[in-house]
């Protein structure tokens, strides 16, 4: 705190506006469900809603497997800040201010009914259409673990769904939830056959590469104290090092190997050596920088890796 006092008092207000932009990067902007099944051509797909650990009403979709419901399960969740459909940045602002891409979920649900799997895919807290909570902040992950309890509870107490083989596929936000809910209810998710988790990520690697391309990377205490100020996290608090022990299960792990806005490979490289996994892999996305335009679609346009895992341990 005072190092982050001695930068309030000295940056220039150029400056400290740069470092208040970051710090709200834990107030996400809500994505619009810019697609939906249907899009794809997918039947008998509908609305669902539950709620969280904690009681808050989560919004999605179930869909069924092409040509009928199946015996296998695929729980999809988002990154921040996007929806279970993915992010609209193609649609202009307020999203394209953050990244003018598209990014395409539903497709990737597509890929995995076609291929025989049912789909839960759902709004993380505070994105899409699920309801707020915790002042509008994201934890990324340090409150949104109660959002992966309550869709395995959901799940669990569902007189069709309980009877399914569970896979998870947790990204980015999503993943880091996904991991702290596994650390603290390691009982609720004993049963799920393996994870897909890509994109998962330390905010102070995002604080760190995205403070250099702003110019203002000597400020990560400052961060840390505009982040306090709004009731947020601190960057260190909020990464999935702490809670990757207490994942046993089978985790496929996709990350962008240059990516521009984390700092990897030391980053993902450290997450998935503390994963407390036997069985695990790391599959780098190369050739790209770009995190939102590459690597979220990855699966979309290349889904053999992401369903030969699946197939390998739920048929």
């Amino acid at each position: 705190m005072q190092k982050a006092q001695a930068q309030l008092a000295s940056i220039s207000a150029d400056d400290h506006e740069k470092v208040k932009a970051l710090a709200n990067i834990v107030k996400p902007l809500r994505s619009v469900l810019h697609k939906t099944p249907d899009d794809y051509d997918m039947t008998g797909w509908e609305d669902i809603y539950f709620q969280s650990d904690d009681g808050t009403p989560l919004e999605g979709w179930y869909i069924p497997a092409k040509g009928g419901e199946s015996d296998k399960l695929i729980i999809f969740n988002h990154a921040l800040p996007m929806c279970r459909a993915g992010y609209p940045g193609h649609l202009g602002a307020p999203w394209s201010a953050f990244d003018e891409v598209e990014i395409d979920f539903v497709i990737q649900m597509k890929h995995l009914t076609d291929a025989g799997y049912n789909v839960l895919a759902y709004d993380i807290r505070n994105h899409g259409n699920s309801s707020a909570a915790n002042g509008g902040l994201s934890g990324i992950g340090r409150w949104e673990w109660r959002d992966c309890v309550g869709v395995k509870k959901y799940v669990d107490n569902h007189p069709r769904l309980s009877s399914m083989k569970v896979g998870l596929y947790s990204q980015c936000m999503g993943g880091n939830s996904q991991y702290e809910a596994i650390y603290r209810r390691p009982e609720l998710f004993a049963n799920v056959a393996c994870m897909v988790s890509p994109m998962v990520v330390s905010m102070a690697a995002i604080f760190d590469a995205f403070s250099e391309l702003y110019g203002v990377q000597q400020y990560q205490e400052l961060i840390d104290l505009e982040l306090l100020k709004m009731g947020a996290f601190t960057a260190a608090e909020m990464t999935p090092h702490l809670f990757a022990a207490g994942v046993k299960m089978p985790v496929l792990m996709v990350q962008v190997l240059d990516d521009e806005w984390t700092r990897n490979p030391q980053d993902a490289q450290q997450t998935f050596d503390l994963l407390g996994s036997a069985d695990k892999e790391l599959f780098w996305i190369t050739g790209t920088t770009k995190r939102f335009r590459d690597g979220y679609n990855h699966f979309g346009r290349h889904p053999e890796k992401v369903l030969s895992y699946f197939d390998k341990y739920m048929k």
